[in-house]
């Protein structure tokens, strides 16, 4: 399995680099740059910020974009579902993913391949939502207005109606007099001006006691400072392999605490999603994407899903694309420990349970701290997990801090 897994990784490498179809994203020489500031005009911001916080724009009437990207939680959170998936408009439309935070979205780039020194093939990189669906911040915006299980608009025109009512002069005076007369221009431009407010400063906040600390003016705690040494140390925590941050950089921005990739961590199937009870259900994340987009082989992206970024991550209601976890210690505890103890995620006996049977060869089993045997030390000790919780902790804007956390 592993030979042809390098076979078709190197197969679909050879065609990336040559003759890309429509679909493909451009194969980049290098990592771009963070993204420079956008040059959207404050009153496109206040408009994006009004639509993100309307309630009338869902159908039926009473969520807003802010009822899932809550901001006292640092604009992530589920509308009060308590099973880690988000409630929408409807009271039993239930999604199937956890919803990520919407801070520091400028920084996102746009689907691309990359390919480092240690890697065999170009992989994917950038694009939007758990399954880099989306290309574009603005069509990201679009897409939980549209959404069944989200704000259940059933096409533009509904909302273009809607937007009319409430928005007519700011639109007009934004998008021109003639917004209006195509519902598809209308539901466009809300979602330029929601692109607008999320990558606007006020959602790149940069005021964490991590920030502080890196531009001087703040320091770490002996606990912060020792997960900070784990969460770098490629032998045991090896977070930013795919964390990737830059600790010697005075500028926030070289620290995502992403890298905007995707990888196959196999977290346990989340029981309580009701679309789980169909044992033949799954998700199969950015496989989804690769083959709608007529990637070459799309299968062997099947169960990888988003990076997140880190920023804020302590405090979320709920952890990994389908919310399984309720506690970031617990998150922290299952990478450190998924291959050495994995009877205490999979309940069932069955590793893996949550990626379909044919395509759990693509599961990460090769990365520190994964690439141990069941039974074995972990890279990670208890007291290891406690100290990468502390500076995850660290991570957290300051206007997001509960007292006493």
């Amino acid at each position: 399995m592993l030979l042809a897994r390098l076979k078709r990784l190197l197969l679909s490498g050879l065609f990336l680099a040559g003759a890309a179809t429509a679909g493909t994203p451009p194969l980049y020489p290098e990592m771009p740059a963070p993204a420079a500031a956008p040059a959207d005009s404050p009153a496109l911001v206040a408009l994006g910020r009004k639509l993100f916080f309307d309630t009338r724009l869902s159908e039926p009437r009473g969520t807003s974009c802010a009822s899932c990207h809550a901001p006292a939680q640092a604009f992530s959170g589920n509308h009060g579902s308590r099973i880690g998936v988000a409630l929408g408009s409807r009271p039993a439309s239930l999604g199937t993913r956890n919803t990520p935070s919407v801070l520091y979205l400028r920084y996102t780039p746009p689907r691309f391949f990359y390919q480092d020194d240690d890697a065999l093939a170009p992989i994917p990189f950038g694009g939007f939502f758990w399954d880099g669906r989306a290309d574009t911040l603005a069509e990201q915006a679009q897409g939980p207005l549209f959404n069944r299980l989200e704000m259940n608009n059933r096409n533009p025109r509904q909302l273009a109606r809607k937007l009319m009512q409430a928005y007519a002069p700011d639109m007009r005076a934004q998008f021109g007099a003639a917004v209006f007369e195509r519902p598809e221009h209308a539901s466009q431009a809300a979602g330029r001006a929601l692109q607008a407010f999320l990558r606007s400063d006020e959602m790149t906040p940069f005021s964490s006691r991590y920030d502080d600390y890196i531009r001087g003016s703040g320091t770490l705690n002996e606990a912060e400072l020792r997960g900070l040494r784990l969460f770098k140390d490629p032998d045991k925590g090896n977070c930013m392999s795919c964390h990737k941050f830059n600790d010697k950089s005075s500028n926030p921005a070289r620290s995502m605490f992403t890298d905007f990739g995707y990888d196959a961590a196999a977290v346990p199937r989340n029981r309580r999603i009701a679309e789980n009870r169909n044992p033949a259900f799954y998700d199969v994340g950015l496989c989804k994407t690769a083959a709608d987009l007529k990637w070459p082989d799309s299968s062997q992206w099947c169960g990888y899903f988003k990076t997140p970024s880190l920023r804020n991550v302590a405090v979320r209601e709920s952890y990994m694309h389908n919310g399984v976890f309720t506690s970031l210690r617990d998150a922290v505890a299952f990478y450190a420990t998924r291959a050495t103890r994995p009877g205490d995620w999979y309940k069932t006996g069955v590793r893996f349970d949550d990626v379909p049977p044919a395509y759990r060869e693509n599961v990460n089993v090769n990365s520190v701290p994964y690439n141990r045997r069941e039974g074995s030390t972990p890279a990670l000790s208890d007291g290891d997990v406690d100290d990468l919780v502390a500076f995850l902790k660290a991570l957290t804007d300051a206007q997001f801090v509960k007292p006493g956390s």
